[in-house]
């Protein structure tokens, strides 16, 4: 029941200063020397964590968390805002109508300045460091059609269902081939990867009927152009689409919130990495005891699995974190 920890921005800038503004994410120099402080505080933080390595670097000349979670946003014309104590967000005022989405072409999607200045970064960290370590965000089709299209794609399932097709088609391919392209840079660099978790936390927004007619098949697809596939639901109930799911081919790793029946899951994924996504609020604010019931409820129905406790807040207490790695250690104990 491993614990896999994950900070906001805030955390690391209110601390010691780093700066997440597009130089962070544009600039592999920086971000390297910010991943080296960022690292070493950590290991000291939370002592009991085994996988902060301060003596391996090679996880610091990375495109990991370049762009957040926007690159095929990004790809489509929507442009972000910076911040520095944050993730970049979307332009609120920029989301793509029907007719300018018809008219886009994928050849010339992937061939835009965006996509060229992913591969100059790759260029930068091969040539000073050499592997191209990291994995971006590449998101999951119905994902990027609310980032793209904003709230009117829901409409457009009940109203233009074809164009809907046509749209998820668009996007699935650009998914499929940009994160080809980036990958095979960086398995000549001497990094191996070969894989694509696919980001549906819009998933609870639509009905298990309709991401079995307009999400499942893009899933589907680009789960047949990886050697190893994932699934994030983000803290959603789970539930209600693990039948579909469960025809996916080759789900190597799927996380839910803890209402999902986590004991169905584990019987209908014997072999599949689990995971729950952890409230950072709830770490922040709950009785511990509460947060050890949590745990405990976690590890009998679903364990062995992981713990994924991401954007803890800046205003979490140290003590918090390292209570709930306690916890989570002496459950493992007790098996």
């Amino acid at each position: 029941m491993r614990v896999s920890l994950g900070f906001e921005p805030a955390w690391f800038h209110g601390r010691f200063g780093i700066d997440f503004s597009d130089r962070w994410h544009k600039d592999p120099h920086y971000r390297y020397e910010s991943l080296k402080i960022m690292k070493a505080q950590l290991v000291e933080t939370f002592p009991t964590v085994s996988y902060w390595d301060v003596s391996y670097e090679d996880d610091l000349a990375t495109i990991s968390g370049c762009y957040g979670a926007y690159v095929i946003p990004q790809v489509f014309g929507i442009p972000l805002r910076y911040a520095p104590d944050r993730w970049p967000v979307l332009d609120p005022e920029k989301k793509l109508s029907v007719g300018e989405i018809e008219s886009l072409d994928v050849e010339e999607l992937i061939e835009r300045p965006f996509v060229q200045e992913i591969y100059d970064q790759m260029d930068i960290i091969e040539s000073e460091w050499g592997k191209i370590h990291g994995y971006l965000n590449w998101q999951g089709v119905l994902n990027n059609a609310f980032h793209i299209r904003g709230q009117d794609i829901f409409l457009d399932i009940y109203d233009e269902p074809d164009f809907v097709h046509v749209f998820f088609s668009e996007i699935c391919e650009v998914m499929i081939r940009l994160a080809k392209m980036v990958q095979a840079r960086q398995r000549e660099s001497g990094f191996y990867i070969n894989q694509f978790s696919v980001s549906n936390c819009t998933v609870n927004m639509i009905s298990p009927e309709m991401y079995r007619e307009f999400v499942f098949p893009y899933d589907q697809r680009i789960a047949l152009s990886f050697e190893r596939f994932g699934v994030h639901t983000c803290n959603w109930d789970v539930t209600p689409y693990i039948e579909a799911f469960k025809e996916l081919p080759n789900l190597g790793y799927l996380d839910m919130g803890m209402m999902s029946d986590m004991a169905e899951v584990r019987r209908m994924f014997p072999e599949t990495r689990r995971a729950v996504m952890y409230w950072p609020t709830k770490l922040q604010d709950a009785p511990l005891e509460t947060i050890r019931h949590d745990m405990e409820k976690i590890y009998h129905e679903l364990a062995p699995c992981d713990i994924v406790m991401a954007d803890i807040q800046a205003s979490t207490p140290d003590s918090r974190v390292n209570k709930l790695l306690e916890i989570c250690g002496d459950l493992e104990c007790e098996a």
